[in-house]
């Protein structure tokens, strides 16, 4: 069929460039280590865990909401419910009263009601995830932008570590429920942040496509990854993934039901005895839950308000990157997201210096003074 099929016009050519390179499977944790800036890790949590946390997300998910934000000139409902949460105080000191703000603005430029705490399930399976991404890190080489976290008295600086602080929760009812391509809004996480996606309940694909840089459009194509993410597995977005690449969960034709184990030690509630058998019914649903560390110094406080009154995102430059690091991010209205589709021009470019940010991986290696 080779031979005898027509050879391309100059204009088909033109459109199977544009078309770019066919997607590739990546459908275990090498392979996903080799092509993307992800890590993926399987079965993450103890079995019982797994299931307990699924089910009470599960139940909590029906009073979760759909969000809605203005797209040219139309209000759209996003495919899937979605909620949010914040971690109690710890021992670390951090509040969560001060991410209250934070919160209430965090999906699409729209006020919500305070976010709940981290139900236990979410704090049992949150220690365990910390464990597993500070171990990652430790492997990797940090960018210079990344938090670096806090300064000692005596100007020795304590070792850097990920903590997650809040956390975004999503539910995708059946095969049909979606997200569309997006990075995900770094307004309080701040450059080059590690989000730690948890994936719980029935098999969805996770796919991801690079953004390629202006000054490499003529020399390479986007490729699309798809990711199986299966039941307790744990996928790490590691630093510049939101600056590369775009992510979705896209609707499927078919999917396959989640069908638990049955395991006669795990009692959910508090209307089950310790130690009775509790059966699980099948379920369609997925469940995402994505464990995020908003940094300190990224704090509501200090981000800075649009004309509309309302705080701005912080937007890499995604295209104008070089050498696989991004050079700019800049701070920008969204207020249009959620006011008639009406926002201001404010536009400023983050300059991490003059506003007071760090301690970032960078700074360790710049000497300090007997006066810093």
């Amino acid at each position: 069929m080779t031979i005898l099929r027509q050879p391309r016009t100059q204009e088909q050519s033109k459109t199977h460039k544009i078309r770019g390179l066919p997607p590739l499977m990546l459908s275990n944790p090498s392979m996903v280590t080799e092509h993307t800036p992800c890590t993926l890790h399987l079965s993450v949590l103890p079995p019982d865990l797994a299931c307990r946390l699924f089910y009470v997300m599960i139940g909590a998910s029906k009073k979760w909401q759909r969000n809605k934000w203005w797209l040219f000139d139309r209000v759209v409902e996003s495919p899937h419910k979605t909620s949010f949460f914040a971690r109690p105080m710890k021992a670390s000191g951090r509040n969560v009263d001060e991410w209250q703000e934070a919160a209430r603005f965090w999906y699409n430029g729209r006020m919500t009601d305070p976010p709940e705490e981290f139900l236990p399930e979410m704090e049992q399976a949150c220690e365990i995830v910390e464990k597993v991404v500070n171990e990652e890190l430790k492997k990797r080489n940090r960018y210079p932008l990344e938090y670096a976290g806090t300064q000692e008295k005596d100007l020795r600086y304590t070792k850097p570590v990920w903590e997650a602080n809040v956390a975004a929760a999503n539910c995708y009812e059946g095969a049909k429920e979606s997200v569309g391509f997006h990075s995900d809004q770094l307004t309080y996480l701040g450059p080059y942040p590690t989000i730690a996606s948890l994936s719980l309940g029935t098999t969805r694909v996770f796919r991801l496509r690079e953004v390629i840089p202006i000054n490499q459009a003529e020399s390479r194509q986007a490729r699309t990854f798809n990711i199986p993410l299966t039941h307790n597995s744990l996928t790490i977005m590691h630093a510049s993934c939101q600056e590369r690449f775009k992510h979705s969960i896209p609707p499927q034709s078919t999917i396959d039901l989640f069908r638990p184990t049955v395991n006669p030690d795990i009692a959910t509630s508090s209307k089950a005895s310790p130690g009775s058998c509790v059966t699980y019914p099948p379920s369609n649903c997925r469940i995402n839950i994505t464990f995020r560390f908003y940094r300190p110094d990224f704090r509501p406080q200090s981000i800075p308000k649009c004309d509309c009154g309302v705080p701005t995102i912080l937007r890499p430059d995604m295209k104008s990157r070089t050498d696989g690091e991004t050079e700019k991010y800049w701070w920008t209205c969204y207020a249009g997201a959620q006011n008639d589709g009406k926002g201001c021009k404010f536009w400023r470019v983050m300059d991490m210096e003059r506003e007071g940010r760090g301690l970032c991986v960078g700074d360790l290696n710049s000497p300090k003074t007997d006066e810093e």
